[in-house]
Protein backbone atom coordinates (compact mmCIF):
# COMPACT_ATOMS: atom_id res chain seq x y z
CA UNK A 1 0.00 0.00 0.00
CA UNK A 2 0.93 3.56 -0.68
CA UNK A 3 0.21 6.95 0.27
CA UNK A 4 -1.67 8.57 -2.84
CA UNK A 5 -2.76 12.17 -3.35
CA UNK A 6 -3.78 14.06 -6.21
CA UNK A 7 -1.86 17.41 -7.47
CA UNK A 8 -3.00 19.90 -9.64
CA UNK A 9 -0.44 21.85 -11.46
CA UNK A 10 -2.53 24.93 -12.66
CA UNK A 11 -6.15 25.68 -12.17
CA UNK A 12 -9.17 23.71 -12.71
CA UNK A 13 -6.04 21.94 -14.11
CA UNK A 14 -6.32 18.12 -14.43
CA UNK A 15 -5.35 16.62 -11.68
CA UNK A 16 -2.15 13.79 -11.53
CA UNK A 17 -1.65 11.10 -9.01
CA UNK A 18 1.71 11.26 -6.96
CA UNK A 19 3.68 9.18 -4.46
CA UNK A 20 3.81 10.81 -0.74
CA UNK A 21 6.42 8.53 0.31
CA UNK A 22 6.94 9.48 4.49
CA UNK A 23 5.47 12.62 3.44
CA UNK A 24 2.22 14.02 5.67
CA UNK A 25 0.81 16.66 3.08
CA UNK A 26 -3.14 17.57 3.48
CA UNK A 27 -5.36 19.70 0.31
CA UNK A 28 -3.83 22.97 -0.33
CA UNK A 29 -0.15 22.44 0.94
CA UNK A 30 1.97 23.46 -2.14
CA UNK A 31 4.66 20.19 -3.37
CA UNK A 32 7.76 19.90 -5.54
CA UNK A 33 7.20 17.23 -7.99
CA UNK A 34 9.17 15.47 -10.88
CA UNK A 35 6.78 14.89 -13.92
CA UNK A 36 7.41 13.89 -17.77
CA UNK A 37 7.64 18.00 -18.64
CA UNK A 38 10.63 18.27 -15.96
CA UNK A 39 10.20 19.50 -11.87
CA UNK A 40 7.30 21.21 -11.84
CA UNK A 41 5.15 23.03 -8.32
CA UNK A 42 1.95 21.89 -8.02
CA UNK A 43 -0.91 21.82 -4.84
CA UNK A 44 -2.42 18.79 -3.67
CA UNK A 45 -5.83 18.96 -4.88
CA UNK A 46 -7.32 15.91 -2.88
CA UNK A 47 -7.06 14.10 0.02
CA UNK A 48 -4.32 11.58 0.94
CA UNK A 49 -5.28 8.30 0.73
CA UNK A 50 -3.98 4.58 1.07
CA UNK A 51 -3.72 2.72 -2.57
CA UNK A 52 -2.36 -0.75 -4.00
CA UNK A 53 0.24 0.71 -6.18
CA UNK A 54 -0.06 -1.89 -9.34
CA UNK A 55 -4.11 -0.52 -9.27
CA UNK A 56 -2.51 2.47 -11.39
CA UNK A 57 -2.02 2.74 -15.13
CA UNK A 58 1.88 3.74 -15.02
CA UNK A 59 4.01 3.72 -12.12
CA UNK A 60 3.36 6.54 -9.33
CA UNK A 61 6.37 9.19 -8.80
CA UNK A 62 7.39 10.52 -5.55
CA UNK A 63 6.65 14.03 -4.80
CA UNK A 64 10.36 15.35 -3.68
CA UNK A 65 9.31 17.47 -1.55
CA UNK A 66 6.82 19.37 0.02
CA UNK A 67 7.85 23.53 -1.00
CA UNK A 68 9.37 26.21 1.01
CA UNK A 69 9.52 30.04 1.04
CA UNK A 70 11.93 30.06 -1.75
CA UNK A 71 9.98 27.56 -3.98
CA UNK A 72 6.62 29.46 -3.54
CA UNK A 73 8.81 32.70 -4.26
CA UNK A 74 10.57 31.33 -7.17
CA UNK A 75 7.08 29.97 -8.45
CA UNK A 76 5.81 33.86 -8.37
CA UNK A 77 8.35 35.13 -9.90
CA UNK A 78 8.05 32.56 -12.96
CA UNK A 79 4.11 33.62 -13.36
CA UNK A 80 5.65 36.97 -13.73
CA UNK A 81 8.09 35.89 -16.25
CA UNK A 82 5.00 34.41 -17.97
CA UNK A 83 3.70 37.37 -18.59
CA UNK A 84 6.81 38.97 -19.89
CA UNK A 85 7.14 36.05 -22.60
CA UNK A 86 3.72 36.00 -23.41
CA UNK A 87 4.48 39.98 -24.62
CA UNK A 88 7.80 38.96 -26.17
CA UNK A 89 5.61 36.17 -27.95
CA UNK A 90 3.35 37.74 -29.98
CA UNK A 91 5.91 40.69 -30.92
CA UNK A 92 7.78 37.28 -33.26
CA UNK A 93 4.13 36.27 -34.02
CA UNK A 94 3.95 39.47 -35.62
CA UNK A 95 7.15 39.56 -37.42
CA UNK A 96 6.58 36.01 -38.40
CA UNK A 97 3.24 36.93 -39.73
CA UNK A 98 1.78 33.75 -38.66
CA UNK A 99 -2.11 33.13 -38.47
CA UNK A 100 -2.32 32.54 -35.22
CA UNK A 101 -3.54 33.57 -31.27
CA UNK A 102 -0.94 33.28 -28.12
CA UNK A 103 -3.40 32.01 -25.76
CA UNK A 104 -1.15 31.53 -22.81
CA UNK A 105 2.53 30.81 -21.45
CA UNK A 106 3.87 28.10 -19.53
CA UNK A 107 7.41 28.30 -17.20
CA UNK A 108 8.40 24.77 -15.73
CA UNK A 109 9.28 25.43 -12.49
CA UNK A 110 13.32 24.48 -12.83
CA UNK A 111 13.17 26.56 -16.12
CA UNK A 112 14.13 23.90 -18.28
CA UNK A 113 11.28 24.45 -20.98
CA UNK A 114 8.83 27.05 -21.69
CA UNK A 115 5.46 26.18 -23.45
CA UNK A 116 3.18 28.36 -25.43
CA UNK A 117 -0.39 27.59 -26.03
CA UNK A 118 -2.16 28.82 -29.06
CA UNK A 119 -5.17 28.71 -31.31
CA UNK A 120 -5.26 28.91 -35.38
CA UNK A 121 -7.47 27.75 -38.39
CA UNK A 122 -5.18 25.22 -39.39
CA UNK A 123 -2.15 23.82 -39.69
CA UNK A 124 0.94 26.58 -38.90
CA UNK A 125 4.78 26.15 -39.61
CA UNK A 126 5.97 27.78 -36.49
CA UNK A 127 9.73 26.37 -36.61
CA UNK A 128 11.54 29.49 -37.42
CA UNK A 129 9.75 30.98 -34.51
CA UNK A 130 10.61 28.40 -32.29
CA UNK A 131 14.39 29.22 -33.09
CA UNK A 132 13.45 32.46 -32.83
CA UNK A 133 11.85 31.78 -29.18
CA UNK A 134 15.02 29.58 -28.18
CA UNK A 135 17.56 32.43 -28.87
CA UNK A 136 15.57 34.42 -26.82
CA UNK A 137 14.83 32.67 -23.58
CA UNK A 138 17.72 30.02 -24.01
CA UNK A 139 15.50 27.31 -23.28
CA UNK A 140 13.63 24.08 -24.56
CA UNK A 141 10.67 25.94 -26.19
CA UNK A 142 7.39 24.26 -27.14
CA UNK A 143 4.14 25.43 -29.67
CA UNK A 144 0.98 23.37 -28.74
CA UNK A 145 -2.43 24.06 -30.57
CA UNK A 146 -5.40 23.97 -28.49
CA UNK A 147 -9.09 23.74 -29.49
CA UNK A 148 -11.82 27.09 -28.48
CA UNK A 149 -12.42 24.87 -24.87
CA UNK A 150 -9.11 24.94 -24.08
CA UNK A 151 -8.80 28.55 -24.93
CA UNK A 152 -12.01 29.19 -23.20
CA UNK A 153 -10.80 27.26 -19.74
CA UNK A 154 -7.26 29.23 -19.85
CA UNK A 155 -8.52 32.83 -20.17
CA UNK A 156 -12.26 32.13 -18.24
CA UNK A 157 -14.92 34.50 -17.96
CA UNK A 158 -18.47 34.45 -17.10
CA UNK A 159 -21.14 32.00 -18.43
CA UNK A 160 -24.71 32.61 -19.09
CA UNK A 161 -25.86 32.02 -15.48
CA UNK A 162 -23.77 34.59 -14.17
CA UNK A 163 -21.31 32.73 -12.65
CA UNK A 164 -17.61 32.14 -13.74
CA UNK A 165 -17.15 29.80 -15.79
CA UNK A 166 -17.10 25.89 -14.65
CA UNK A 167 -14.04 24.82 -16.91
CA UNK A 168 -11.80 28.39 -15.30
CA UNK A 169 -12.91 27.40 -11.64
CA UNK A 170 -12.93 23.96 -11.23
CA UNK A 171 -13.98 21.54 -13.80
CA UNK A 172 -10.81 19.31 -14.23
CA UNK A 173 -11.83 17.45 -17.28
CA UNK A 174 -13.84 18.53 -20.12
CA UNK A 175 -16.94 15.89 -20.08
CA UNK A 176 -18.57 14.49 -22.98
CA UNK A 177 -21.83 16.48 -24.03
CA UNK A 178 -24.38 15.57 -26.39
CA UNK A 179 -27.57 17.33 -27.65
CA UNK A 180 -29.71 14.52 -26.24
CA UNK A 181 -28.78 16.00 -22.95
CA UNK A 182 -30.51 19.31 -24.44
CA UNK A 183 -33.64 17.27 -25.51
CA UNK A 184 -33.68 15.47 -21.93
CA UNK A 185 -33.61 18.86 -19.84
CA UNK A 186 -36.67 19.72 -22.23
CA UNK A 187 -34.58 23.13 -23.24
CA UNK A 188 -35.01 25.03 -26.60
CA UNK A 189 -33.01 23.84 -29.32
CA UNK A 190 -31.48 27.28 -30.02
CA UNK A 191 -27.61 27.18 -30.55
CA UNK A 192 -27.26 30.91 -29.09
CA UNK A 193 -29.06 29.51 -25.49
CA UNK A 194 -27.40 25.80 -24.83
CA UNK A 195 -24.17 26.82 -25.98
CA UNK A 196 -21.40 28.24 -23.69
CA UNK A 197 -18.47 31.11 -24.39
CA UNK A 198 -16.34 28.90 -26.24
CA UNK A 199 -19.22 28.51 -28.86
CA UNK A 200 -19.48 24.69 -27.78
CA UNK A 201 -22.67 23.32 -26.08
CA UNK A 202 -22.48 23.85 -22.86
CA UNK A 203 -20.74 21.55 -20.27
CA UNK A 204 -23.27 22.10 -17.45
CA UNK A 205 -25.84 19.80 -19.59
CA UNK A 206 -23.83 17.14 -18.35
CA UNK A 207 -24.76 17.93 -14.42
CA UNK A 208 -27.66 17.19 -14.35
CA UNK A 209 -28.30 14.59 -17.60
CA UNK A 210 -28.95 11.74 -15.12
CA UNK A 211 -31.47 13.09 -12.78
CA UNK A 212 -33.89 14.55 -15.81
CA UNK A 213 -32.70 10.93 -17.28
CA UNK A 214 -34.61 9.59 -14.72
CA UNK A 215 -37.80 11.79 -14.30
CA UNK A 216 -38.96 11.72 -18.05
CA UNK A 217 -38.80 7.73 -17.55
CA UNK A 218 -42.52 8.38 -16.68
CA UNK A 219 -43.35 11.08 -18.62
CA UNK A 220 -45.41 11.89 -21.75
CA UNK A 221 -43.80 14.15 -24.36
CA UNK A 222 -45.81 17.04 -26.13
CA UNK A 223 -48.13 16.25 -28.87
CA UNK A 224 -49.09 12.50 -27.24
CA UNK A 225 -52.24 11.25 -26.43
CA UNK A 226 -53.21 10.11 -23.11
CA UNK A 227 -56.21 9.28 -20.94
CA UNK A 228 -56.90 11.08 -17.98
CA UNK A 229 -57.99 9.47 -14.40
CA UNK A 230 -61.31 11.52 -15.11
CA UNK A 231 -61.95 9.23 -18.28
CA UNK A 232 -61.25 11.76 -20.66
CA UNK A 233 -58.69 11.74 -23.55
CA UNK A 234 -56.34 14.72 -24.40
CA UNK A 235 -53.20 15.44 -26.27
CA UNK A 236 -50.11 16.45 -23.75
CA UNK A 237 -49.88 20.69 -24.52
CA UNK A 238 -46.41 20.66 -22.13
CA UNK A 239 -44.50 18.68 -19.41
CA UNK A 240 -43.09 20.42 -16.32
CA UNK A 241 -39.88 17.62 -15.77
CA UNK A 242 -38.98 18.61 -11.71
CA UNK A 243 -42.23 18.44 -10.37
CA UNK A 244 -43.75 15.76 -12.63
CA UNK A 245 -46.60 17.74 -13.69
CA UNK A 246 -48.34 17.21 -17.24
CA UNK A 247 -50.60 19.90 -19.07
CA UNK A 248 -53.51 17.97 -21.24
CA UNK A 249 -55.61 19.74 -23.87
CA UNK A 250 -59.09 17.30 -23.15
CA UNK A 251 -61.80 17.08 -25.34
CA UNK A 252 -65.00 17.55 -23.11
CA UNK A 253 -68.53 16.04 -23.87
CA UNK A 254 -69.87 19.21 -25.33
CA UNK A 255 -67.11 19.33 -28.19
CA UNK A 256 -65.17 21.97 -26.22
CA UNK A 257 -61.27 21.69 -25.34
CA UNK A 258 -60.40 22.58 -22.08
CA UNK A 259 -56.26 22.69 -20.95
CA UNK A 260 -55.93 20.68 -17.43
CA UNK A 261 -53.07 19.98 -15.11
CA UNK A 262 -52.14 16.27 -14.53
CA UNK A 263 -49.78 14.36 -12.40
CA UNK A 264 -47.45 12.13 -14.68
CA UNK A 265 -48.44 9.62 -12.62
CA UNK A 266 -52.25 9.25 -13.31
CA UNK A 267 -52.38 9.47 -16.77
CA UNK A 268 -52.15 6.82 -19.31
CA UNK A 269 -50.46 6.91 -22.97
CA UNK A 270 -52.77 6.29 -25.59
CA UNK A 271 -50.58 7.70 -28.92
CA UNK A 272 -47.22 8.49 -28.65
CA UNK A 273 -46.72 11.85 -31.69
CA UNK A 274 -44.03 10.35 -33.93
CA UNK A 275 -44.17 13.05 -36.62
CA UNK A 276 -41.17 15.98 -35.55
CA UNK A 277 -41.46 19.55 -36.35
CA UNK A 278 -39.28 21.12 -39.32
CA UNK A 279 -37.60 23.64 -37.00
CA UNK A 280 -36.46 21.05 -34.39
CA UNK A 281 -34.77 19.20 -37.44
CA UNK A 282 -33.45 22.38 -38.38
CA UNK A 283 -31.90 22.81 -35.10
CA UNK A 284 -30.75 19.20 -34.61
CA UNK A 285 -28.89 19.80 -37.42
CA UNK A 286 -26.84 22.55 -36.28
CA UNK A 287 -26.20 21.34 -32.83
CA UNK A 288 -25.21 18.18 -34.61
CA UNK A 289 -22.24 20.28 -35.98
CA UNK A 290 -21.44 21.62 -33.17
CA UNK A 291 -21.18 18.42 -31.61
CA UNK A 292 -18.61 17.12 -34.60
CA UNK A 293 -16.90 20.19 -34.37
CA UNK A 294 -16.02 19.19 -30.23
CA UNK A 295 -15.46 15.30 -31.18
CA UNK A 296 -12.53 16.67 -33.93
CA UNK A 297 -10.84 18.79 -31.26
CA UNK A 298 -8.30 16.98 -29.21
CA UNK A 299 -7.29 19.18 -25.89
CA UNK A 300 -3.56 19.88 -25.76
CA UNK A 301 -3.50 21.43 -22.15
CA UNK A 302 -2.74 17.90 -20.27
CA UNK A 303 -0.72 15.80 -22.94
Amino acid sequence: MVKVAGIRFRQAGKIYHFDLGELELKRGDKVIVETSRGVEFGTVATGVTEAEEDSFAQPLKKVIRQATKEDIAKDAQNRIREKEAIVICKEKIRKHELEMKLIDCEYTFDNSKMLFYFTAEGRIDFRELVKDLASAFHTRIELRQVGVRDETKILGGIGSCGRPLCCHTYLSEFAPVSIKMAKEQNLSLNTSKISGVCGRLMCCLKNEEAVYEELNRTLPSSGDTVSTPDNLRGVVQSVNILRQLVKVVVDLPNDEKEIREYPAADLKLRVRKRARRQEDEKALKELAELENKDKKEKSGLDN
